[in-house]
């Protein structure tokens, strides 16, 4: 059945007023976007339009530049436009240096940054990520966040940057530097935000970071997902966290802890009594480390809602002992213990044992359980404590000189860093990525709808816009893949009875900025793909009618 026959307008009508009512909304704010418009902007020219546009516009407060392609001359002409916009506040900076040599990438930034200090900025957003800039990069912003611009920077943004471990540690300085400053004025920095994935900062990036993290205290959410960390850089971190008392959010996913740094960082959890979220996914925590991390949740946590030790060869005994830990978290959402070594009997005893409590619809799914484990894990932590005593110093300094020569070769293009590993779902919903989605193979849509929990109608939609960020109209693979997905989660969340499409509606208007929300829900950044899926899903026969009409009814008020 065709939706105008139903009596509504076409969903293309819909999705044009949904566009301008948010496009209205960014006005606003603020904010000028220039967002995954593509533009190849090399020099000043080029950006003739733009700089006026900024120019022009009173009281500017964001810029986005996500998804354009910026060279040398095309930044200076921009920073010049910005050198007047003291009420400056927000950069959304990501993904703007595709295909630019590794040498026209600093000057840029420096005189991006240049001309925000002149301007008297006091910025809150830095959002850098997906520019693979390396230790470069880093330096090129390094003057900016040691300025007064930046004392007051709440959220700093540079997931997939390639820094390694040299650019943690420039970054580690700078922000230790501004710290510093910013306290001697009365007014520390008080960084709430850190997202920092795959950028391979290893044991001493982290340690660095760790120490400018202890220094700040006032962390709610730190994101270093994939940066080869293992048990003494964990440990550095676990010191760390104990000092930010008001952490939500930690995810350090696919970083090995091993047991040292499990247990260590279970301890830290002792003193955070407002975290809220703990994914320890693919760190190989161990049966002794899940049960560390099992006593401190039994102990405290109580505001706990989703905590993630899936595929860390944990043992039936151990899962257990998690299991029973969480039983009295009133809040908790997902216990995620997929992926690890509980065998078949074990699985079953496992989801017994939370059925018993009354909690089984907190479990995620067990469907790539590794079976009972044979190997001795103490033995293996000597053996990895034995390798990291007798590292041959050449080889280190071997490593580092490929790395700086890597970095440094002008010729090298910036490109996005390869993930050491094909990402599992939850990856992908944290990280959303169109490489991802693909990565997850011919069942992703299969994998995503056991993923997410379709009875909660906020969950869904939150789901269904992470999935939708993703959509690329010139690129099919990856239309189609992203279509497919959000088919069959919606498909699957309309089939269940106790799933309210009306409360799936209203959810999408307060994520998307159009609805106001008593809890203060804060509004995800709109982007194309989110107009294309919903044009997609409100034209499909498992939409009900009653639903796009109560769009229709909000859009046209």
């Amino acid at each position: 059945m065709r939706l105008s026959d139903c009596g509504v307008p076409m969903a293309t009508d819909i999705v044009a007023q949904l566009a301008d009512s948010l496009a209205k909304a960014a006005v606003e704010e603020g904010e000028l976007s220039y967002k995954g418009q593509g533009r190849k902007l090399d020099d000043a020219q080029s950006v003739e339009e733009m700089v006026k546009e900024i120019q022009d516009f009173e009281d500017l407060q964001a810029l986005r530049l996500e998804g354009n392609t910026i060279g040398v001359a095309a930044a200076q002409a921009i920073a010049k436009a910005l050198e007047t916009k003291s009420k400056f506040k927000r950069c959304y900076w990501s993904d703007m240096f595709t295909g630019r040599l590794r040498s026209e990438i600093p000057p840029a930034l420096n005189s991006l940054g240049d001309a925000l200090m002149l301007a008297g900025a006091r910025l809150t957003v830095i959002d850098l990520s997906d520019n693979a800039f390396g230790p470069d990069g880093v330096k090129g912003i390094e003057k900016l966040l040691k300025s007064t611009a930046c004392y007051t920077l709440q959220e700093l943004r540079l997931n997939n940057c390639g820094m390694g471990i040299g650019g943690g540690k420039i970054l580690a300085a700078s922000l230790t530097q501004c710290h510093k400053k910013s306290s001697a004025e009365g007014a520390p920095l008080g960084l709430k935000v850190f997202v920092a994935g795959r950028n391979r900062l290893e044991n001493d990036g982290a340690t660095a970071l760790a120490q400018a993290f202890q220094l700040m205290g006032s962390l709610e959410e730190v994101h270093m997902p994939q940066n080869g960390i293992n048990h003494p850089g964990v440990t550095a971190l676990a010191t760390a966290v104990q000092h930010n008392a008001g952490l939500r959010i930690l995810n350090l996913n696919d970083n090995t802890f091993t047991e040292k740094g499990a247990i260590a960082m279970a301890q830290a959890l002792k003193h955070l009594r407002s975290i809220q979220v703990i994914n320890f996914g693919d760190c190989l925590v161990r049966p002794a480390g899940a049960m560390a991390i099992a006593e401190t949740v039994s102990e405290g946590l109580p505001i706990l809602k989703e905590l993630n030790l899936s595929f860390g060869e944990i043992t039936e005994e151990a899962a257990l002992a998690v299991a029973q830990a969480v039983k009295d978290r009133d809040q908790l959402e997902k216990l995620d213990l997929n992926g690890n070594c509980l065998g078949e009997d074990g699985c079953k005893a496992l989801k017994d044992a939370m059925e018993g409590m009354n909690i089984g619809k907190l479990l995620g799914s067990l469907s790539d359980d590794e079976g009972e484990p044979e190997d001795d894990y103490e033995d293996e932590d000597e053996e990895e404590d034995e390798d990291d005593e007798d590292v041959d110093e050449e080889e280190l300094v071997e490593e580092e000189e490929e790395e700086e020569e890597e970095e440094s070769n002008d010729v090298k293009l910036s490109t996005p860093v390869s993930a050491p590993r094909p990402p599992d779902v939850s990856s992908f919903l944290s990280f959303p990525s169109p490489d991802k989605l693909l990565k997850l193979g011919a069942k992703r849509a299969l994998l995503i709808e056991q993923q997410v929990d379709v009875s909660d109608a906020t969950k869904t939609a939150e789901a269904f816009l992470k999935i939708a960020s993703v959509y690329k109209e010139d690129n099919n693979e990856v239309k189609n893949a992203v279509l497919d997905s959000i088919d069959a989660l919606l498909k699957k969340a309309f089939a269940t009875p106790s799933f309210q499409g009306y409360s799936f509606v209203s959810s999408l208007l307060v994520l998307l900025g159009l609805l106001k929300s008593e809890d203060k829900v804060k509004p995800v950044l709109v982007v194309p793909g989110h107009l294309h899926a919903l044009e997609h899903v409100v034209r499909q026969d498992y939409f009900p009618k009653d639903n796009v009409a109560v769009l229709q009814a909000f859009m046209s008020r």
